[in-house]
């Protein structure tokens, strides 16, 4: 694989995490949640893996007294997850050129 290519962000549902919030800036988690169709535990873990890596933010705040999480995918996520899908069009782009 090129330099480009992640094996956190490859991950399936890391990697619609990362494309979800690329297009969207900060995003509150139970929007995640529910536009990727995963339980509070399965996006926590995912979550945690993306942000130990350095590729997203988490903050909390209170909203009518209940705590509530925002994600955003920080700088380095950013060129992280560029660079990924420009490997993935590399490999794409190859495979088009197979017998």
């Amino acid at each position: 694989m090129g330099d480009g290519f992640s094996e956190v962000i490859h991950v399936p549902t890391r990697l619609r995490v990362c494309a979800l919030l690329a297009g969207a800036g900060e995003v509150e988690f139970s929007v995640i949640r529910d536009a990727l169709h995963l339980s509070d535990s399965v996006l926590s873990k995912h979550l945690k893996v993306l942000e130990q890596a350095g590729f997203v933010g988490l903050r909390k705040g209170a909203v009518n007294t209940r705590t509530r999480t925002w994600v955003h995918l920080s700088k380095d996520g950013q060129r992280a997850f560029k660079a990924h899908v420009d490997e993935l069009r590399k490999l794409a782009a190859n495979a088009d050129q197979l017998p």
